[in-house]
């Protein structure tokens, strides 16, 4: 019989995340017990969002596929023993907390969703439109992604040639990820290569060198985590579109050239990837929405973006503090509410290239502190699993410490 004090430590117990020593290895039992029941439960309920009449039996589900999830999320361990390959972990858990965020969604759903765009010379399909509803993370073809802009497409429209271009892409991508990742881990690898991690802000050289450097890897770190999107967006397409069979249309383009941005709203809700609005509009959007208008759906949207990603530096080291990106998106959001505010005065747009200078400015400032916040939870530390860089190791290795040390000796 449970004791009281175990009664009373039980909802922190249910909720906690638990040390790597008491995870569960993946394992053919692991996968059947913990990582299957969530993943069919969610194509289950994205069947159930497309039939009418089927509301309350998602309601009821709702709770039992979260606990599911969140279960697998905190017990499953796939790093084999190799801590360096924590990043696996963070992956499979930002998937589950995705799968519960799209479930909720759909769960509130009044009416069955519709699909109107499906891959040439198909007959509609009950189970094919439930499972790419499950993998269509920004609704291309569904009625609830009218008012998503997509950016212009100009891969080759022969689907050979299409293929052929994702395949190009993808390994070019995979290789610059790799020499951006060494990069960063060059620039200090007591630090960067070591799982208890480190600040960017090196603390023993003056402010401007200090900044300089902290600035450096944050455009680096941004580009990585650019390259690393678009290589999973190209696996992703081909899988799609040759295993799949899906259209290329499908699968437009993730990013529009975000470097060319002019705006924080054009940054964030068009030239950025938008995988993930839909779970930051429903964790935080709505809701504040609905409290404070415009500016609350904005500042709500990001705040859940930044809940998101407190979850990434949470599953890797549970001691950096919980603020660091809760700030960092908050203030990505306050940018925006100062953009409009701008416009509503002068009646003109942010735009430019003063609003690029402003846009740049902006995100480096808090960008660097989403970046720290990576950093200190020892991110960088993560093998590069694909050994994509290796070409270019040995140059990589060799200059970069000299550039740092060359920093370095700039402020003595």
């Amino acid at each position: 019989m449970m004791s009281w004090t175990s009664l009373q430590s039980l909802p922190t117990d249910i909720f906690r995340v638990p040390p790597a020593s008491e995870r569960l290895s993946f394992d053919t039992y692991t996968f059947l017990a913990y990582i299957l029941p969530p993943y069919l439960a969610y194509h289950v309920v994205a069947l159930l969002v497309i039939l009418p009449g089927t509301r309350i039996l998602r309601i009821a589900l709702w709770p039992l596929i979260a606990f599911l999830a969140f279960r697998a999320a905190v017990y499953v361990d796939f790093t084999g023993g190799n801590p360096q390959r924590t990043f696996l972990n963070l992956v499979f858990a930002l998937t589950m907390f995705s799968f519960v965020m799209r479930m909720l969604e759909w769960t509130l759903q009044k009416d069955p969703l519709k699909r109107h765009l499906r891959p040439a010379g198909s007959s509609p399909s009950v189970l094919m439109d439930a499972l790419d509803l499950s993998t269509n993370m920004r609704g291309v073809g569904w009625n609830w992604s009218k008012s998503l802009r997509f950016p212009p497409d100009e891969r080759p429209t022969s689907r050979l040639w299409f293929v052929l271009y994702v395949i190009l892409s993808a390994w070019f991508h995979s290789f610059i990820s790799g020499v951006l990742h060494l990069t960063v881990q060059s620039f200090s690898p007591e630090t960067f290569t070591v799982l208890n991690g480190g600040t960017i802000f090196d603390p023993t050289l003056p402010p401007l060198i200090r900044y300089i450097r902290s600035t450096i890897l944050s455009i680096l770190v941004a580009f990585g985590i650019y390259t690393v999107m678009q290589l999973n967006y190209d696996i992703a397409t081909l899988f799609g579109v040759t295993v799949l069979r899906q259209d290329p249309a499908q699968w437009p383009p993730v990013f529009d050239k975000p470097w060319k941005t002019d705006s924080l709203r054009d940054f964030w809700g068009y030239r950025w990837h938008q995988l993930f609005r839909r779970t930051f509009v429903v964790i935080g959007g709505w809701p504040l929405g609905s409290l404070f208008g415009h500016v609350g759906y904005v500042l709500g949207t990001f705040l859940g973006s930044g809940i998101f990603h407190n979850i990434v530096v949470v599953m890797i080291n549970q001691n950096v503090e919980w603020w660091c990106m809760v700030l960092s998106f908050g203030m990505m959001a306050v940018g925006i509410v100062l953009e409009q505010t701008f416009t509503r005065l002068t009646g003109r747009q942010v735009g430019g290239w003063l609003g690029r200078v402003w846009t740049m400015a902006w995100l480096l400032v808090w960008g660097s502190m989403m970046v720290d916040g990576f950093a200190r939870a020892g991110m960088f530390a993560s093998s590069d699993v694909s050994n994509t860089a290796a070409p270019a190791k040995g140059v990589v290795e060799y200059y970069v410490p000299a550039f740092d040390r060359w920093l370095r000796a700039c402020a003595s």
